[in-house]
């Protein structure tokens, strides 16, 4: 949520910014609803310190004799109007409320305006994979190995699942472990979430309102609503929610392993089949609460670790600064890392890291405490460390050699205790 003291003392500046990722905005109408806000509390605290000031005249007028009765009805009118007020106000702080609730996080002043179109290359790692055979894509080679089956998968949950068979449940186990070992050593505590979380988890991140269609929603009778979460990020950022941490305390470092479970609303591409893209995969997600001054170098830290992750299968990848209008809604920036798929001809995201600053903090009243000072805002940070279905396929296809066997990276053949995965039809 942004700040509505910022939004007052510049508008056109926090306009200006929120243009680079969306078609129009005003904020007049908020600035009229906050100036009548002001004006009914200023009214409000002169009432009541008129209230006040008859109340202490009661007993003083009742010693001398004096009827008061006038002075009651002086006082019920003066309440009444105090109501009157009270339930103006609410009224205006739910408009308040939700305009502000809507509006997306401002862009970091570097991040470009535009959509996709947009995006910049920073870097790339490696070379794209050249055969000398004619290579096969990550769905065949898939289900000649072994690793997947997608015809039971759809059987049991519909288009968009899929199943590890075997060697395939391994390898994705193998690449898990991977993935939480390197986490461990670099001292980010491990957190098992609920995969059941309640509206205020989607809140807090920044999901809801706006999303609540891409869920997917649990029911019952007589119950608050639950829905499963899209990403583990969803839980771990509420994970201080409305709590003031000490300054010492910062910065907490967490990830956790879970499915993630998204609608994925709209039409599938035809390039997309296979584990490209689905209703439920396996995601590792980092998480930073940091003080203002660290969250940029702690960004630096996330996009690092889910290079070095990449860099350790041997994958070809590049990183991708994202365009304003490509960032999601409550981050301030984000990098794409994105794996080369060689069948597909195109890089696909495996990790995004992002920062949303104070945004996320803002929603969930997540703060910290310098030693004599006041509370403070934490700045939120998150990246996926790293998504599987899509790694998964990159491996597979750039590491497919002639016979249409893959050669393993060297911490998946550790885990597995093979060095190559052979055709089983």
């Amino acid at each position: 949520m942004l700040d509505l003291n910022r939004i007052r003392s510049d508008a056109q500046g926090v306009r200006n910014a929120l243009l680079k990722r969306m078609d129009e905005v005003s904020f007049d109408e908020l600035l009229d609803w906050d100036a009548q806000r002001r004006a009914l509390i200023a009214k409000n605290d002169q009432l009541k310190a008129q209230r006040n000031k008859v109340s202490s005249e009661i007993p003083k007028l009742k010693k001398a004799g004096e009827d008061v009765q006038p002075i009651f009805a002086q006082m019920k009118q003066i309440g009444g109007e105090i109501d009157q007020n009270d339930a103006k106000l609410k009224a205006l702080d739910g408009k308040i409320q939700g305009f502000l609730q809507g509006l997306p996080n401002i862009p970091d002043e570097d991040v470009v305006a535009g959509g996709k179109e947009n995006n910049a290359v920073l870097r790339q790692f490696g070379e794209k994979p050249a055969f000398d055979f004619e290579p096969k894509d990550h769905v065949t080679l898939c289900e000649s190995l072994g690793l997947i089956d997608y015809a039971r998968g759809a059987k049991l949950g519909g288009n968009g699942f899929w199943i590890y068979t075997g060697l395939g449940a391994r390898l994705e186990w193998a690449l898990l472990n991977y993935f939480i070992d390197e986490h461990i050593k670099d001292g980010y505590q491990m957190m098992m979430v609920p995969h059941l979380l309640t509206y205020a988890c989607g809140y807090t991140a920044g999901q809801f309102p706006k999303f609540e269609e891409d869920v997917f929603w649990l029911e019952k009778d007589g119950e608050a609503r639950q829905f499963l979460l899209p990403t583990a990020e969803t839980a771990l950022v509420s994970l201080h929610r409305d709590e003031i941490l000490d300054e010492a305390e910062l910065p907490k470092k967490y990830f956790s392993y879970t499915p993630c479970y998204r609608r994925e609303a709209g039409s599938y591409r035809s390039e997309e089949r296979g584990m490209i893209r689905g209703h439920q995969f396996n995601k590792v997600e980092m998480v930073q609460f940091t003080r203002p001054e660290d969250s940029a170098k702690a960004f630096e830290e996330l996009v690092g670790k889910a290079e070095r992750l990449v860099q350790g299968l041997g994958l070809h990848y590049q990183v991708s600064k994202l365009a304003a209008g490509d960032v999601s809604a409550s981050m301030a920036r984000t990098y794409d890392i994105e794996v080369w798929i060689p069948s597909m001809g195109i890089y696909k995201e495996v990790s995004s890291a992002s920062n949303s600053n104070d945004y996320q903090a803002r929603r969930g009243g997540m703060r910290f405490r310098r030693p004599g000072g006041k509370p403070e805002f934490v700045h939120t940070l998150n990246a996926s460390g790293l998504a599987t279905s899509r790694v998964l396929p990159a491996i597979v296809e750039q590491c497919q050699l002639a016979d249409g066997s893959v050669k393993l990276p060297a911490p998946l053949a550790q885990r597995m205790g093979m060095e190559v995965l052979k055709p089983v039809k």
